[in-house]
C-alpha cells in the first residue's frame, strides 16, 4: 500500500516535495485528462453509495494539486474566480499560503477534497483513496471530531507486539471459513487489544480517537471505493499486513484496524455506524455484536502462541534495542542540545504519520514536516520536536545560519513582524514577534 502523510490529522499519499514554492503561471502540470478521469471515478463512487453509508452524499468539489509547482485542476469553479475553465475542468494555481495535501480544505469560498498529483496508478488504491478523502470533506458535517489522540504506547515493545497480534487475529476473522471460527478470532483480537488497555492507561481513549477519525475514513474508502465484498475483504486483509512495515504505528495503525473492524461490524451488526455518535469505540461495538464476554487474560499466553511462533517477539525485541539507542540520540539533539524554538500558535502542518517518534514527556519527533504558523513556514527534512505541553516546536540549532534562517535539515521563512533572538540557554534561539521583550 502507498505511504501516507497527514495535515491536521487527515491522511494523504506521501508528497515527496513540500509546498512553499513561488506561484507559477496558470499552466497545469496536473494532466487535465488524468484529473478528469479521477473526477469521473469519484462521481461513480459517490453515486453508487448514494448517501447510504453516512446519510450524506460523498459528492462534492475536488482539487487535484501538483505539490511541486502548486498547479491545480478542479472539477468545478471556485467562489473567488481564481480558477479558469478549460474544457470540462478548471485550472489555476494554489497560493503558497495553502496546505498541499490529500485532505479537505476551505479555499476561495469552497470546501474541497484536495488530492495530490500524481494519483495512485493502481485502480483499487486510487478508488479507496478517493472515497477516504471524500469522506473527510463531509466529516465535520457528520459531527465527527478530527482528533488523533495520544498513542505513544504503540511505539513500545509491548504496545507494538500486542497490536500486531491483534492485526493477525483480525485477518483470521476476516478470512474465517465459518461463523464459529470468525467469532473465536474476533475474541482473540479483542483479548490482545484489551491487554494493551490494561498495560497502558489512556490507550483506549487515544486509539479510539484516531480510529474514529482515520479508521472510519479508511473503512469508508474500502467500503465505498470498492464494489464487491470480496475486493473489500482482500484489501482490508492486505492493509493488516502492509502496515507492519511502517516505521511507527503511532499515527498509522488505524488505517489497518478501521477497515477490519468496520467490515466485521457490517457482517455482525449492519446498524453499527449509527451507534458511533453515542461515543462507543469500534472494539466495544464489535464485542457487543458478537456477544462476547470480558476477555479472560489467563489465556493470553496460549492465544499469543496461536499467532506467533516466537519470531515476531524476537524481531520486536531487536527493534526495541535499536529504538532505545535512537531515542538517546534524539534526546541529545533536540532536548539537551542547542535548539531553535518556535511557538505553536495558529498552526497547520504536513507530515508522514508512519515515521513519528514519541520522545516521552519531551514530545513527539517528526523526521520530516512542513509547519505553517503566524510566524511563517518551517520546512524540516531532519527532525523537529513538537511539544504539545509547552506548545513549542524545536529544531537543532547546531550549525545554525541565523542570517539565512536555516540549519542542518531545516529552513525557515519568517513572516514580517517576527524575528529570531537568542534563547535562555547558550546556543538556543527563539522565534518571537519583533516587538516582544528579549529573553
Amino acid at each position: 500500500m502507498p505511504a501516507r502523510v497527514a495535515a491536521f490529522g487527515v491522511p494523504f499519499v506521501i508528497a515527496l516535495a513540500w509546498a512553499g514554492l513561488a506561484a507559477q503561471p496558470v499552466l497545469a502540470s496536473v494532466d487535465p485528462a488524468g484529473a478528469a478521469t479521477a473526477f469521473a471515478e469519484a462521481k461513480t463512487i459517490c453515486q453508487r453509495d448514494a448517501g447510504r453509508l453516512w446519510g450524506h452524499s460523498l459528492c462534492g468539489p475536488i482539487l487535484v494539486v501538483d505539490p511541486v509547482d502548486r498547479s491545480v485542476v478542479a472539477n468545478q469553479a471556485d467562489g473567488g474566480g481564481m480558477l479558469k475553465a478549460r474544457g470540462r475542468v478548471f485550472v489555476g494555481t494554489l497560493p503558497a499560503s495553502e496546505i498541499v495535501a490529500n485532505t479537505s480544505v476551505s479555499w476561495s469560498g469552497v470546501r474541497w477534497t484536495e488530492l495530490l498529483w500524481p494519483l495512485p496508478t493502481d485502480l483499487e488504491q486510487r478508488q479507496v483513496m478517493l472515497a477516504h478523502e471524500l469522506f473527510h470533506r463531509i466529516q465535520p458535517e457528520l459531527g465527527r471530531a478530527l482528533s488523533d489522540g495520544d498513542n505513544a504506547h504503540l511505539d513500545t515493545l509491548q504496545g507494538r507486539y500486542l497490536l500486531q497480534l491483534e492485526w493477525r487475529a483480525l485477518a483470521a476473522a476476516l478470512e474465517a471459513p465459518t461463523a464459529a471460527a470468525r467469532k473465536a478470532a474476533v475474541a482473540d483480537a479483542l483479548l490482545f487489544r484489551h491487554q494493551r488497555y490494561r498495560l497502558f492507561p489512556g490507550a483506549a481513549a487515544g486509539e479510539a480517537a484516531l480510529e474514529a477519525n482515520e479508521g472510519v475514513a479508511e473503512y469508508t474508502g474500502v467500503r465505498a471505493g470498492l464494489s464487491t465484498p470480496k475486493a473489500r475483504i482482500a484489501y482490508a486483509v492486505h492493509d493488516l499486513s502492509a502496515f507492519v512495515a511502517a516505521p511507527s504505528f503511532v499515527r498509522s495503525f488505524a488505517y489497518a484496524t478501521g477497515p477490519a473492524y468496520g467490515l466485521l461490524l457490517d457482517q455482525a451488526d449492519p446498524d453499527w455506524r449509527g451507534k458511533l455518535a453515542s461515543g462507543q469505540r469500534m472494539d466495544q461495538l464489535l464485542a457487543a455484536a458478537f456477544r462476547l464476554q470480558t476477555p479472560s487474560f489467563d489465556a493470553l499466553r496460549q492465544r499469543e502462541a496461536v499467532y506467533d511462533d516466537g519470531s515476531l517477539h524476537t524481531r520486536e525485541l531487536q527493534r526495541d534495542r535499536q529504538r532505545q539507542a535512537h531515542l538517546a540520540a534524539l534526546t541529545a539533539k533536540l532536548v539537551d542540545g542547542a535548539v531553535l524554538r518556535l511557538p505553536l500558535v495558529h498552526t497547520s502542518f504536513q507530515f508522514n504519520p508512519q515515521t513519528l517518534q514519541p520522545l516521552g514527556a519531551a514530545g513527539t519527533v517528526y523526521p520530516t514536516m512542513r509547519l505553517k504558523a503566524d510566524w511563517g513556514v518551517l520546512e524540516v527534512e531532519d527532525d523537529a520536536l513538537l511539544d504539545s505541553a509547552s506548545k513549542t516546536a524545536s529544531v537543532s540549532a547546531a550549525g545554525i545560519d541565523v542570517a539565512a534562517r536555516k540549519g542542518r535539515g531545516w529552513r525557515l521563512d519568517l513572516s514580517d513582524g517576527w524575528t529570531m533572538v537568542p534563547g535562555e540557554r547558550k546556543g538556543d534561539w527563539v522565534v518571537q514577534r519583533s516587538n516582544a521583550a528579549p529573553h
